[in-house]
């Protein structure tokens, strides 16, 4: 949509006043900011008509000409060896410190570049397109920056959406987790985050593409399950050395495991001592990478700086990738 000249409905203001009473403008009823930002229609926002031109041209270059074909490779000047230092900071941040996840996608993808779908709607989840290798690749990914990343009716819709669209033309998913959880409240309750945040689950699961996924900072509950976990069938699971990975954070678990202990500390002094004690043994037994790896739920822990070519050598080993008896024509419906 271009903002100020584009508007989209299926009932325009008058019949709006007519039926209900409400008066409102074509901008408020359907312009840019109400489909990108609040009905989540409105996938792609352009400043004017030239604008709106580039970008669907960027878009049909991530694409191929039908979903019997791949997506067109281009020549790759980034070396697929680059590190990412910067992504060594991941493992010295607090967990509880939010951080924009374009910045990590940026740092992985061919060139810094990176094509964000829905960029306006649920801003906890990140989809779009970069290159990795010179391939492309589909990103889905938490944004801490954003209701900490957490899966809500919203971002569940929004993700479960474009992996069945990636699913469709053949394009691989890079998934990128660190996510709190689904977020609770009523509304979310009441709204069905039951009946939505399963769609994420369904879209994953019957995903044929290439699946690889990265824990970047922490990965609890049925969050974690459905963030294309090895339970998904995803093909390659890796993890930071920093990773969360459990039924729920540390800090919260000892306070019910350990809710007597606490209890009859009664020196704040001895009660702060206890309460890391018990997180930092928590956080070794049950919520570390290595424990999971052990169990086979991760292919492997892999240093920050790795990322980047962990994932391009993942992607080429699963280039012709096959599962028997799932070719056939794979549709998009509306989530």
């Amino acid at each position: 949509m271009v903002e100020g000249i584009s508007h989209m409905f299926v009932t325009g203001p008058d019949v709006v006043k007519a039926a209900t009473g409400e008066e409102v403008s074509f901008d408020a009823l359907g312009g840019c900011e109400a489909h990108c930002a609040k009905s989540g229609v409105c996938h792609f926002v352009a400043k004017s008509e030239p604008d709106c031109f580039r970008q669907v041209r960027e878009l049909i270059s991530y694409l191929p000409q039908n979903r019997w074909e791949k997506p067109p490779r281009v020549a790759n000047p980034d070396p697929v060896r680059r590190a990412t230092p910067l992504l060594e900071k991941m493992c010295d941040l607090d967990p509880r410190k939010s951080y924009r996840m374009h910045h990590i996608i940026w740092q992985i993808s061919d060139e810094h570049k990176f094509f964000e779908v829905h960029a306006g709607y649920a801003k906890n989840m990140i989809t779009g397109f970069m290159r990795l290798g010179g391939e492309v690749a589909g990103v889905v990914a938490n944004n801490p920056a954003h209701l900490a990343g957490a899966l809500n009716i919203d971002a569940s819709d929004k993700a479960a959406r474009f992996i069945r669209f990636l699913n469709s033309f053949n394009i691989p998913i890079v998934t990128l987790v660190d996510v709190p959880g689904y977020w609770p409240g009523v509304q979310q309750e009441h709204g069905g985050i039951i009946r939505h945040g399963a769609k994420i689950l369904h879209a994953y699961c019957e995903a044929t593409v290439p699946k690889i996924s990265v824990i970047l900072r922490k990965a609890y509950g049925g969050a974690y399950i459905a963030m294309s976990s090895k339970h998904l069938r995803s093909d390659f699971n890796f993890a930071l050395p920093c990773a969360e990975i459990a039924v729920m954070g540390p800090q919260g678990a000892i306070e019910i495991l350990f809710s007597r202990e606490l209890a009859n500390v009664k020196n704040p002094q001895d009660l702060a001592k206890l309460r890391q004690r018990l997180t930092a043994e928590y956080s070794e037994k049950f919520a570390s990478p290595y424990q999971t790896a052990s169990t086979g739920s991760l292919d492997e822990v892999i240093e920050p700086g790795h990322i980047r070519y962990k994932i391009i050598r993942a992607l080429r080993f699963l280039k012709n990738k096959r599962v028997a008896g799932r070719q056939e024509n794979r549709g998009n419906i509306p989530l």
